[in-house]
């Protein structure tokens, strides 16, 4: 009988993605099952999928990373399988659950595309893997997950070296004086009570921003993108562009923005970055720099294998860089509790 830390597979699992026109609808249905949300959002969120052709990067980029942990693994000596599955979009987790129980595996070790500790971001996800094996029957797998690493070098040195490189891209003259914006998906103020995501978050800008300005001189903060919902409810702020447009008013000429509440590329950033914070730092004269997300580079891979090999044995080192004490392999049963439903 194998040990309960022997694993036959690694499953990563992402929010997902479509990846064409036709996969528009049953993604925001999904994304937005249960919740009432006006029929008009969907028409207007659906409105912006197409101008991107109805493609998210985010299951491209799973793709890669999937290969690139492949990779590692095997250079560590582990034959191992890995697996990808989504939230939202095909690959849907219950799908590939499936296909792990036809592939013989009895014990899978999950990964997932946040680090980060929420509701939505973490307890979710567990959720889903449970429904998902639930839907597959008695010989579903048995599935754990890693602890949230918010704070591993795996994610805090590609970070500080993409938003340093985004920095470089500054006009010379405004540069000196740019600020650091790390941008993060909010939530609902009620639920962001309830975890430790934002501590987590402002522990992770801190540490990629002593790496960026050893000196300490550059002003940084985070702040907070793609909310949604009723306008009624209390969110994360600032939002990135009203903060943009208010250190604009203050004079500042310059920021650059670091995804790194989204370490895998996707629409949000695209939309929410590239096109709508980019077109009001320019209405606002402020130079506007968007510093790449980290999935592909070999760091982020590795530290997938990284966590796979601390879970595997508990004497190998569990990486952390932060000031907050690492979360347990497994969540309490109080933490991130799922948010009320009217």
């Amino acid at each position: 009988m194998g040990h309960e830390t022997d694993y036959d597979a690694l499953l990563l699992v992402a929010f997902g993605g479509p990846e064409g026109p036709d996969q528009v609808g049953p993604f925001l249905e999904r994304v937005t099952a249960g919740r009432e949300v006006p029929p008009g959002r969907l028409v207007e969120v659906a409105a912006r999928y197409e101008r991107f052709g109805g493609v998210s990067p985010i299951n491209g980029r799973m793709r890669s990373l999937a290969a690139a942990v492949t990779d590692e693994l095997a250079a560590r000596q582990h034959d191992l399988p890995v697996f990808w599955g989504n939230r939202n979009a095909p690959p849907l987790l219950a799908d590939v659950v499936a296909s792990l129980r036809d592939a013989g595996i009895e014990r899978a070790l999950a990964w997932v595309a946040s680090p980060y500790s929420s509701y939505s971001t973490c307890r979710q996800y567990g959720e889903d893997l449970e429904a998902a094996c639930r839907s597959v029957g008695s010989r579903a797998p048995h599935i754990d997950r890693v602890r949230p690493h918010h704070d591993h070098p795996g994610l805090i040195g590609p970070a500080a070296d993409r938003l340093a490189e985004a920095l470089a891209r500054l006009p010379e003259e405004r540069r000196a004086g740019a600020h650091l914006l790390f941008s993060a998906h909010s939530l609902p103020t009620a639920l962001a009570a309830t975890c430790g995501y934002v501590d987590q978050l402002r522990d992770a800008a801190r540490l990629v921003a002593e790496r960026v300005d050893p000196g300490g001189g550059r002003p940084w903060e985070v702040v907070w993108q793609s909310r949604s919902g009723s306008p009624h409810v209390p969110w994360l702020e600032p939002d990135v562009g009203d903060r943009i447009e208010s250190l604009a008013a203050e004079g500042v000429r310059a920021v650059a923005v670091s995804p790194l509440g989204l370490p895998v590329e996707n629409f949000e950033i695209a939309w929410d970055l590239d096109l709508e914070a980019a077109r009001r730092a320019e209405s606002a004269g402020v130079s506007f720099v968007r510093a790449p997300a980290v999935d592909d580079d070999p760091r982020f891979a590795s530290m997938v294998v990284d966590l796979f090999e601390e879970r595997l044995d508990p004497t190998v080192e569990q990486k952390s860089l932060g000031g907050l004490g690492l979360r347990p392999d497994l969540c309490p049963a109080d933490c991130c509790p799922a948010p009320a439903r009217s």
